[in-house]
């Protein structure tokens, strides 16, 4: 009876999943979002805009217009802390800004029927910011708050699926973001300067899903 039992589930792990037109998967991942960013000096100081990376909780969804081909949607938001790197004001608390950054990214699916479906993709990204917390220095130094322009840019991304069964699997997930802002730091009604920032993340996804 042992035998009986793990024999049907091997044949459930090792069955191969089948994709097809119209099928939908979900995901739950943990992502670690790492900036390679690089931005114009601050002011005078000769100082640069860091961002620390973040890890937060994302969802996504994937429609296959095909067994090969299909959209993924993905939607997370991140808080990062920003300081200065150099300069005068080296690792001056700049405060923390929010980002609701949604992705859509057309995937090449190059195994969609077998234990191991290995992908590609590219597509857009938009990310607005918001909820910016003002640091005391900034505000010791007159500063009222930042304004940050909203960004558009491209995204892509390498990513691996091992499925158990035919519908659940384990989801590793590799994008790169173009993320650029202009940051307008203000005094009252009045702007001080605008300081380009490119964050440009790499974002690294580990998690589950399901296809429906």
């Amino acid at each position: 009876m042992k035998r009986v039992v793990l024999g049907m589930v091997l044949v459930m792990i090792l069955a191969p999943a089948v994709t097809d037109a119209g099928d939908w998967i979900l995901r739950l991942r943990a992502i670690n979002i790492d900036p390679d960013e690089s931005s114009e000096e601050i002011g005078n100081f000769n100082s640069t805009v860091a961002v620390d990376s973040a890890t937060v909780p994302e969802v996504d969804i994937t429609y296959m217009f095909s067994g090969s081909f299909g959209l993924e949607v993905v939607a997370a938001i991140a808080d990062h802390d920003l300081s200065a790197a150099g300069g005068a004001i080296d690792g001056a608390d700049l405060g923390t800004v929010s980002l609701l950054p949604p992705t859509a990214v057309l995937q090449w699916h190059l195994a969609p029927e077998g234990l191991f479906d290995f992908y590609l993709g590219v597509g857009v990204n938009y990310t607005t910011f918001y909820d910016y917390d003002l640091s005391d220095t900034l505000a010791s130094l007159g500063v009222t708050d930042i304004d940050y322009d909203d960004s558009f840019g491209l995204a892509g991304n390498v990513g691996l699926s091992v499925y158990l069964g035919d519908h659940f699997h384990f989801n590793g997930d590799i994008k790169y973001i173009q993320i650029s802002t202009d940051a307008e730091i203000q005094v009252d009604s009045d702007v001080l300067d605008t300081v380009g920032v490119d964050i440009d993340p790499w974002v690294y996804g580990l998690g589950i899903g399901w296809k429906f």
